[in-house]
């Protein structure tokens, strides 16, 4: 059976889970194209701990982690049993902590959701430590990579670029505004030569990186799924929209 690859996945608003998009059609057709896992290990970038930490949980709760959406949202769940032995296995890989009572964010449930929407493959989710930057989470999906070998599949969940003060239009967007687009250019042509160095110092290196990631966190998923990917095997940009001109939903496969 071919091993199933790594992913980063853009899962933008919780709206993703309930409203029609092309990312919501590509995630749908991309669960349906992939092999059935065992299980997802996803990184959320909606779980921020000091030091890692994963779902110990056999039936983790649904986290409705917003506000100013519709009943609908704060009404759906997403009832996918936990993995407490394979989290176990993980909190020995990660040196993490196992925490029994948190449930699923909507960076774990709302991309899930259209990518298995049966809620049926065992999921454990792992925190990340956004303090610790690129190169932390690199090594994080490092440590994780070997799961596949046991048809697990790894998830990284966060969002290509991530300035909610410009897509919510506090500051709007003008018809000539590239920025995001051109920051997403640069990962995609990174990824896609495997320039590992140059992105992990994208701080300094890309387009408009501040703009395009006031904060870190909403990007080090991506470094997880990187270093999860197999080595000297460049990754490929499997999906680009952008919403609102601002909010890139790229996905990203590594093999």
């Amino acid at each position: 059976m071919p091993q199933l690859p790594a992913l980063f996945l853009s899962h933008g608003a919780p709206t993703l889970a309930t409203e029609p998009s092309v990312t919501a059609d590509f995630l749908g057709e991309l669960g349906g194209a992939l092999a059935r896992p065992t299980a997802i290990v996803i990184v959320s970038a909606h779980w921020d701990t000091a030091r890692p930490a994963v779902t110990g949980a056999g039936r983790p709760p649904t986290i409705h982690d917003f506000g100013g959406f519709g009943p609908e949202l704060h009404a759906m769940g997403y009832p996918a049993p936990g993995a407490p032995a394979l989290a176990a296995e993980i909190a020995e890989l990660l040196t993490a902590a196992v925490d029994a009572e948190r449930g699923f964010d909507h960076g774990v449930w709302v991309p899930l959701s259209r990518l298995y929407p049966n809620a049926d493959v065992p999921t454990v989710a792992v925190s990340l430590q956004s303090r610790l930057g690129p190169a932390h989470h690199l090594a994080l999906g490092q440590a994780l990579r070997p799961l596949r070998e046991r048809n697990v599949l790894i998830v990284g969940s966060g969002s290509l670029t991530h300035n909610l003060r410009e897509f919510f239009g506090r500051a709007p967007v003008g018809p000539g505004e590239t920025y995001a687009a051109e920051f997403a250019e640069w990962i995609a042509a990174a990824v896609e030569r495997g320039d590992v160095e140059a992105l992990l110092d994208y701080r300094r290196r890309a387009p408009h990186a501040e703009r395009a990631h006031p904060t870190d966190e909403h990007l080090l998923p991506l470094f997880v799924a990187l270093g999860a990917g197999s080595p000297g095997v460049a990754g490929s940009r499997i999906h680009h929209a952008m919403d609102a001109g601002v909010l890139a939903m790229d996905a990203y496969r590594f093999a």
